[in-house]
């Protein structure tokens, strides 16, 4: 590990190389960096997505929604390999500009909306579905606050302590100590909140649980970061209560599989076009097909 002190030139040079693990992906500018149109299924919702924390918010969703027999939620959800670039090409940049996944078209409307943003696309799903979000005005405001509280906490998780825990390519001891400090201070927020309550904004499942599940759930069960033992999740017993309690959802296990390109075969459902698709198309499936 180096010991130089950065000291900051006057103009800020990209370097290319730097930057860890996404150093390839990352820029200093916005827009396309090629030609490719996005592809078009046959349901009324289109997203465009990868099995991130933020993906998976969605994906879960949309599977919660046709549980509760939203039809009008089917979706195909196609996917986009952020590593290779594909956020970059021109049909994703024209449904979201900040180049980011989520993305999603909503082509039952005239013309297609377009939805960018993780918590932008859960309000606009509840809202239109009129499902996971509470119609009281106090209890609908409890559930916004803790879905926007999701959206201001986990750059702190994901671009702060993941990446200089997991990702940055030296690791040092201030970033390091400055982002632990904060989640363990957020999972002291959620703990506190989920001791007086079953779910984040109350009684109800919500939106709000729906956000903060894919990041927090998966960091105090180890599945981000490999820093459980780290951050001593075993002291946030109601942030584990209430993560094994969603993770035994149906709506949630389908949801977290969608867009997945890793880890088990069985839980990997690359491309979500049919509901039939998480008994046929999984890749353990599809590998075994191809071996025949």
């Amino acid at each position: 590990m180096s010991n130089d002190i950065y000291t900051p030139p006057k103009v800020w040079e990209w370097d290319q190389e730097n930057g860890g693990a996404f150093a390839k992906i990352n820029r200093p500018v916005a827009g396309p960096t090629h030609e490719k149109e996005l592809p078009v299924g046959q349901h009324p919702l289109q997203l465009y997505s990868l099995a991130t924390p933020n993906g998976v918010k969605v994906t879960i969703m949309l599977e919660e929604l046709l549980a509760l027999g939203k039809t009008g939620a089917e979706y195909d959800a196609h996917l986009i390999k952020i590593t290779e670039g594909d956020q970059f090409g021109s049909g994703f940049v024209g449904v979201n500009p900040n180049s980011k996944i989520p993305a999603m078209l909503d082509n039952s409307t005239s013309p297609s909306t377009r939805i960018f943003e993780s918590g932008s696309i859960l309000l606009y799903l509840a809202e239109k579905f009129q499902a996971f979000i509470p119609s009281d005005p106090a209890k609908r405001t409890e559930c916004l606050c803790w879905l926007f509280w999701q959206m201001g906490s986990a750059p702190m998780l994901g671009g702060g302590f993941g990446h200089f825990y997991a990702y940055a390519p030296e690791k040092y001891a201030y970033p390091i100590n400055r982002y632990t400090m904060e989640v363990k201070r957020q999972l002291d927020v959620l703990d506190r909140q989920l001791g007086e309550n079953r779910y984040i904004a109350g009684d109800d499942y919500s939106i709000a649980d729906i956000a903060i599940w894919p990041w927090y759930g998966a960091l105090v069960t180890n599945k981000v970061y490999e820093a459980a033992e780290f951050l001593e999740a075993h002291k946030y017993k109601n942030v584990l209560r209430w993560t094994h309690e969603l993770e035994q959802r149906p709506a949630v296990k389908r949801g977290r599989m969608v867009n997945r390109t890793w880890g088990d075969p069985a839980e990997q459902l690359h491309e979500r076009h049919d509901a039939s698709d998480f008994e046929t198309k999984t890749q353990d499936k599809l590998g075994a097909s191809a071996e025949q």
